[in-house]
């Protein structure tokens, strides 16, 4: 088989795959507390014609040698958690990170997961949880049926505003930040657990060192700008019709070859 169909191949699942990526960044725009990934990608294994060093006489040596590369692979995807644009929403239960941090959910088959998405609501029970699935939110945080409002300051102490005004503290957020937080494994439903590559969670107080600050009423919203997307997008598209032109190319050589044998 001819070695350019090959290493074009390769090129080409490739820009699939960092197309699939930044569909999904796409698709998120609008996913509360979504950061956008990036695809990484490394060279294949050469193929070592010559070494360079060699000798080449007696008393010479060649300054370089004869390696042919035989194509790429994706190796990564890389969640940048830069910070998103906050949405001030007016929701009395929504809550944003500024700054590093996740939430901690209590998942129910007992891990823990971490999101920044931060569109809380009180179950039946009264408990703080996600809108979205219901999981609480820790530590557990209580409401009651007097319950309006909540406020919730920026070291995350949460008050609670009844319907005649009167308030009383209701608990304190905590955040959870990583060492790596770029080897967090995303489970789906704006969430992610940790991994040994992103090491274990440190927990603590938000407005403390090394640690975000909390807004109430707000949401943070995805970190994907649409415009670098598509000109990413373009830039795949060009790059995967470049190495199928690559394809196209060796196939006529081959067929040049062969009609001239």
């Amino acid at each position: 088989m001819n070695q350019a169909l090959w290493i074009a191949k390769t090129g080409m699942d490739a820009q699939q795959t960092r197309m699939d990526v930044i569909t999904n960044n796409l698709a998120n725009a609008s996913t509360v507390g979504f950061k956008r990934a990036n695809p990484e990608f490394e060279d294949l294994l050469y193929q070592n014609v010559r070494q360079p060093g060699v000798q080449s006489s007696q008393d010479t040596t060649l300054p370089s040698g004869l390696m042919l590369g035989v194509g790429v692979r994706a190796v990564a995807t890389v969640k940048q958690y830069s910070q998103g644009d906050l949405n001030v929403t007016g929701n009395n239960f929504d809550v944003a990170i500024t700054g590093p941090g996740f939430f901690q959910i209590n998942m129910p088959d007992g891990r823990t997961a971490y999101t920044r998405n931060g569109a809380l609501l009180p179950n039946a029970e009264g408990t703080l949880v996600l809108a979205s699935n219901g999981f609480p939110v820790e530590p557990q945080i209580q409401v009651n049926e007097n319950t309006a409002s909540i406020e919730v300051a920026q070291d995350g102490i949460v008050t609670l505003v009844s319907t005649q005004g009167e308030r009383q503290q209701g608990g304190q957020l905590e955040l959870a930040t990583f060492i790596n937080p770029a080897g967090l494994e995303p489970i789906g439903a704006n969430m992610a657990i940790s991994t040994i590559a992103s090491g274990d969670p440190r927990t603590g107080v938000p407005s403390t060192e090394g640690f975000g600050s909390l807004q109430g009423q707000a949401l943070e919203q995805s970190n994907v700008n649409v415009v670098e997307e598509l000109v990413s997008m373009i830039e795949t598209q060009r790059t995967y019709e470049l190495n199928s032109k690559a394809i196209s190319t060796s196939d006529q050589m081959l067929q040049f070859l062969n009609n001239n044998l």
